[in-house]
């Protein structure tokens, strides 16, 4: 499983002490851009009243994202990332990848994550790699469907996991570099004349990718 190896690289950092630590108390804002890169394959939609068996594809999209990160102990965070809203286009597609449906949604992704920052290794550029696990709810609105029924998609809850690198280029600065993957996935359902057709569940659980400048206090 994906996370399984940064939650194992997590549960290590935090066993180990470094020579040079981010000492507790300090703050840090990361400000910066991410792409968010859902997975293949996100699910397949049906209804036998409506008729409707169709496989969802969920499209990516970048957004201005803002992190702040309090260290509870030496090297040892945690982080809220926030974001301004995602706008995803998807396409619903029959077996032979014919298009059905097409729709859009926005969605907000706040993510809490216990973080540790390596340091003290003598990396390249003074390079501190950090790992992190943690939860995000994301919660999904302005959905629209092109049939003009009304589509909903529930909120979620799930597992994320964060890796990444600062770079350092002032004594409290640096340029970020990271990776995250969210577990992301919600029932869809239609209301049609008051009456709601269950579909089943959209799986994006994406790859976020993103680039931020940090600022430490």
């Amino acid at each position: 499983m994906k996370l399984q190896s940064l939650v194992l690289a997590a549960a290590t950092a935090l066993t180990m002490t470094t020579a040079f630590a981010v000492p507790a108390g300090t703050w840090s804002v990361a400000a910066g851009a991410h792409y968010v890169d859902p997975k293949s394959d996100n699910g397949t939609l049906a209804n036998t009243d409506l008729g409707l068996v169709a496989n969802v594809d969920v499209d990516g999209d970048v957004r201005p994202t803002i992190s702040g990160e309090y260290f509870i102990a030496n090297n040892v965070g945690v982080e809220l990332l926030a974001a301004i809203p995602f706008h995803h286009d998807f396409t619903l597609n029959d077996a032979t990848g014919n298009e059905l449906l097409t729709g859009k949604t926005q969605h907000l992704p706040p993510t809490l994550s216990l973080q540790y920052h390596f340091d003290g290794y003598n990396l390249p550029m003074n390079v501190k790699p950090f790992v992190g696990v943690g939860v995000n709810y994301t919660t999904f609105f302005k959905e629209k469907i092109s049939n003009g029924a009304d589509l909903d998609l529930d909120d979620s809850v799930g597992v994320a996991g964060h890796i990444g690198l600062d770079i350092p280029f002032a004594p409290t600065e640096s340029l970020r570099i990271d990776a995250r993957y969210m577990d992301i996935k919600t029932d869809a359902s239609l209301n049609i004349d008051g009456t709601k057709y269950e579909l089943g569940e959209v799986d994006i659980s994406p790859w976020v990718y993103g680039v931020a400048f940090v600022k430490q206090f």
